[in-house]
Formats: structure tokens, C-alpha cells, sequence
């Protein structure tokens, strides 16, 4: 499974992971781009190291919101958590969410960050990193 820094900046690093099971204690501080749905489990994983943000695939949202539930998660703990479009994005490949990867849905700490709907996430990231 792929997992690679694909850029970095004053800001900090950008990784991304074919799923969010990969993240590991040395990723600590970075923003994590991961080919994984943003349901529970994801969740779950997501707040076992410290991240600066992460960042999942909605498959689609589904029933109850069950492809975006870990961004609620997340902002409890203050981590930014935004989804990528299904149709942007497919789901399981980490580098396509990193290279076409549309935000779909964001919780308020990533609004706060500027990554909102509608934007590439890619860009988003990029123009955090410079600050």
C-alpha cells in the first residue's frame, strides 16, 4: 500500500496513505491524505497519533452520513477533517485523492484552515504549507 510524503513547506508535510490504518506515532503533526472512507473506523485511527489534519474519501456520504461520521470525531478533538468527492476521487487510491480530490464536506476546524467545499484539496494544502 502506498504511503509517501508528496510535499512540504514551513506549514509542515502532506502524506498520503492507501488507508488511514497506516498512519504511524512518527506522522505526528502532519496532514494525512488517505484513500480511506471518513466513517467511525477511520475516525478511530485518525486520533491515535496526533495529526494536523486528515482527510478521507465521503463514499458517497451514505446512510446516516456514515462516510463522513469521522469528521465530527475529529473536531471534537480540534484535528481539521474534510472529505473528498466520491466523484472526484476514487475510493482506495490515495494519489488520485491527492491529484483530483474535490472537498466535499469540511468540519470548522478545516473551514478555519480554508479548506472548504468545492476546492481541490491539493490546493488547499499546498497554500497551507506556505504559511
Amino acid at each position: 500500500m502506498v504511503k509517501q510524503e508528496v510535499a512540504h513547506g514551513p506549514g509542515g508535510r502532506v502524506l498520503v496513505m492507501g488507508s488511514i490504518t497506516q498512519v504511524e506515532a512518527q506522522d505526528a503533526g502532519t496532514w494525512v491524505v488517505s484513500a480511506s472512507h471518513g466513517g467511525v473506523s477511520s475516525g478511530e485511527f485518525a486520533l491515535e497519533v496526533p495529526l494536523q489534519g486528515a482527510f478521507f474519501n465521503d463514499a458517497g456520504v451514505g446512510k446516516d452520513e456514515a462516510g463522513i461520521a469521522a469528521l465530527a470525531m475529529l473536531q471534537a478533538c480540534g484535528v481539521a477533517a474534510a472529505t473528498v468527492s466520491h466523484r472526484s476521487a476514487r475510493i482506495g487510491d490515495c494519489l488520485d485523492t491527492w491529484e483530483h480530490g474535490v472537498v466535499s464536506h469540511a468540519n470548522a476546524r478545516a473551514r478555519e484552515w480554508g479548506i472548504l467545499p468545492g476546492k481541490s484539496l491539493r490546493d488547499c494544502l499546498l497554500r497551507l504549507l506556505q504559511a
